[in-house]
């Protein structure tokens, strides 16, 4: 089956990353369906679209929506699948749900996404441990260089966890500031990512 704009794709994993690996026994990190935080949002592409204006491969690894392998409960408490769902292994992805992909090791955004990395507080008087709505350039569409200081408008990051760093996907309307790098800025990741 090919589809004409949506991508099929399987999970990288499970359709939740809520549990983790310490020692020789399993421990369960949450157990709503609804936490977005515990969903996963990397995926395998095995179908491509008819239409494909992102030059999407067969193979790659995306970056993609959280609601894509989301269950979610009806008003009647019964749990459903969410629109993209074929089969447990299969599932639609339209092309706004994707924002990045990963070919031959290296990752691409997508046009007008940009991830970007969260800096240190240096701020004393301030009890957050990192700069509000600042963060240095990780991966770009190109309309941003790699290790810029960027800041951006309260309400369009969202957190994701790629490749243990915690990263904030920004779209690029929403960048409006370029801050001049100092090279003495640090980048906060914390311990659980």
């Amino acid at each position: 089956m090919r589809p004409v704009l949506d991508c099929i794709v399987q999970p990288l994993g499970s359709r939740y990353n809520n549990s983790k690996k310490i020692g020789e026994k399993q421990l369960i990190l949450n157990t709503e369906v609804f936490n977005h935080q515990y969903i996963n949002n990397e995926a395998l592409v095995t179908s491509i679209p008819m239409h494909n204006p992102n030059n999407l491969a067969v193979g790659d690894i995306i970056v993609i929506h959280h609601n894509v392998f989301r269950r979610w409960h009806n008003m009647k408490a019964v749990e459903k699948n969410g629109r993209g769902f074929l089969s447990e292994d299969e599932y639609l992805v339209s092309p706004d749900q994707i924002y990045m992909y990963k070919r031959n090791g290296c990752w691409n955004c997508l046009p007008g996404y940009t991830f970007v990395k969260p800096v240190k507080s240096v701020d004393n008087l301030s009890s957050d441990i990192e700069r509000p709505l600042v963060g240095v350039v990780k991966y770009s569409d190109g309309t941003f260089l790699p290790t810029q200081l960027v800041g951006f408008s309260p309400g369009d990051e969202f957190e994701f966890l790629i490749e243990g760093h915690r990263l904030y996907r920004v779209m690029n309307k929403y960048i409006n500031i370029e801050y001049e790098y100092k090279g003495d800025e640090e980048e906060y990741n914390p311990s659980w990512a």
